[in-house]
């Protein structure tokens, strides 16, 4: 089965968790998804740090855990035959732009969806960063608008 990693914010906020456990459910029923947020050892990793009374100790092992969640993303990514980007927000996530640069430079093809109305493009010919948009169409990927927009792109690519 066709392994695409979901690049997103989404599993910083409560009210966006929703929205990402429900892609990940439509799209796996046709692809294997890689979901960095199913990692849940990482944030509770985090909220631990919080107990942590010594500032330095709390810095030296949150840094410690940053290297690891960039670590164990790159690799979900190298094993992935595809992304898909999460693009909504009043710009790209500066994480999801890096996981979409990533992807196009090792090869893989991209697809991004941004559902959100607000102008986010660098101008009007653009939906969302210009840089973004390059990386994702360049890779022969695109951008959509609509989870089913985004369901044909897995088809697509499974």
């Amino acid at each position: 089965m066709t392994r695409v990693y979901l690049a997103s914010p989404l599993g910083f906020a409560a009210s966006t968790m929703g929205f990402m456990d429900e892609l990940v459910t439509i799209l796996s029923e046709i692809v294997e998804i890689e979901n960095p947020w199913a990692k849940t050892e990482f944030s509770k990793a985090i909220v631990a740090c919080g107990e942590i009374d010594s500032y330095a100790e709390r810095v030296t092992k949150l840094q410690a855990i940053n290297f690891e969640i960039g670590r164990s993303n790159t690799e979900m990514i190298d094993r992935s035959d595809a992304v898909m980007a999460i693009l909504d927000g009043v710009d790209v996530d500066s994480g999801t732009a890096a996981e979409v640069g990533y992807a196009f430079a090792n090869g893989k093809r991209v697809y991004g969806i941004r559902t959100d109305f607000r102008l986010a493009g660098d101008n009007l010919g653009s939906i969302v960063t210009l840089q973004v948009e390059y990386f994702i169409k360049a890779s022969g990927g695109r951008v959509v608008t609509t989870v089913d927009e985004l369901i044909a792109c897995a088809r697509e690519i499974a």
